[in-house]
């Protein structure tokens, strides 16, 4: 199979570059960092890559929480006029398979229960709540506190920030394309994705990699809230794997003309602070410190289950956390 990657250089693109070559494909890849033509709001560059593709695995995006909504038109016109431009070439060119790099921050908060009234969906989080320390969502409807868990596919969506709306938005038009083309379309919900070649040291780069280049320099990793914030950090192999499982599946596991989520987690959640422990013990550095501050468009907890894509595609998380953060934490020792 000939497989188009947008954003094939970059963190997980290169990665998914990588396994589609292992099991016997041709990855082709299309990003802006070799070549600044190579932009996926570029469409006579799209159309000429998506010669003889079969399908395309489309990672490129601009990612992470950002630095406020100054980054919104920028946001909107990678992430979504991208996904238009690259889709549309898609329908003219009659490639009809699609994989998307969708997210877990489409969901907005996670998967809340109440003793008193069940599962319920806290709003978002007040000023006065963080400022004071209060970081736990409470019941809406009695201020009781909650028990976290695990989100299904068919959870209702919240997305919550800018780039939570501009994930949600690709989505949209990659079912409105699979419907309008009878295309198969499947969007990969990644959670906290780390690994060798993660970014470092800009706005968009992942907790985990700040927390490494804190530790390079000596310092000691800073945690916010309270550290106890739950999350599933997945390793990027896995995340590489999870797309060429969805690339091979059958016609009679994705069928044409929908879109089909699939949460993309490792199974096994973690904490925040825990995941700061981790690197700092394998990186032989500083304790963290547990500041109390927050972002204002951060989500508490957030886990989902991921069993649709371990029985449907049959695929399954291979790097368990404590080998994954070691790895990480030696990559940074040597550059990586």
């Amino acid at each position: 199979m000939r497989v188009l990657v947008t954003g094939g250089a970059g963190f997980i693109g290169s990665h998914i570059v990588e396994a589609l070559k292992a099991h016997g494909h041709e990855p082709v890849v299309y990003d802006v960092r070799p070549d600044p033509e190579s932009d996926v709001r570029n469409p006579y560059a799209v159309r000429q890559a998506l010669t003889g593709v079969d399908a395309v695995c489309h990672q490129a995006a601009m990612v992470g929480l950002g630095a406020g909504f100054a980054d919104a038109t920028e946001y909107v016109s990678r992430n979504d006029l991208g996904t238009a431009v690259l889709l549309t070439a898609m329908a003219d060119a009659g490639v009809r398979r699609l994989v998307l790099a969708g997210s877990m921050v489409v969901y907005g908060e996670g998967r809340y229960a109440c003793e008193a009234h069940g599962v319920v969906r806290p709003g978002p989080r007040a000023v006065a709540d963080l400022d004071a320390g209060r970081f736990e969502p409470s019941c809406p409807q009695c201020g009781a506190d909650l028990a976290p868990g695990l989100v299904a596919e068919d959870a209702p969506v919240d997305p919550r920030n800018v780039y939570a709306t501009t994930k949600l938005a690709q989505e949209h038009l990659a079912a409105a394309w699979a419907r309008a083309t009878d295309g198969t379309a499947v969007s990969l919900r990644y959670h906290n994705v780390y690994g060798p070649g993660m970014p470092r040291d800009t706005p968009y780069a992942g907790v985990a990699s700040f927390f490494r280049s804190a530790l390079a320099r000596e310092e000691a990793p800073r945690v916010f809230e309270d550290g106890r914030q739950r999350r599933d950090f997945v390793h990027v192999r896995d995340v590489a794997a999870a797309n060429v499982a969805a690339l091979e599946a059958s016609a009679e596991v994705l069928p044409g003309g929908a879109l089909m989520a699939y949460n993309t987690g490792s199974g096994d959640p973690h904490t925040v602070g825990e995941m700061a422990h981790a690197l700092a013990e394998a990186y032989g550095g500083p304790e963290p410190v547990v500041t109390g501050e927050y972002r204002l468009g951060d989500v508490r907890h957030i886990t989902a289950d991921s069993a649709r894509l371990r029985t449907e595609l049959g695929w399954k998380a291979e790097v368990g956390f404590a080998d994954g953060m070691r790895e990480f934490a030696m990559a940074g020792m040597r550059g990586a």
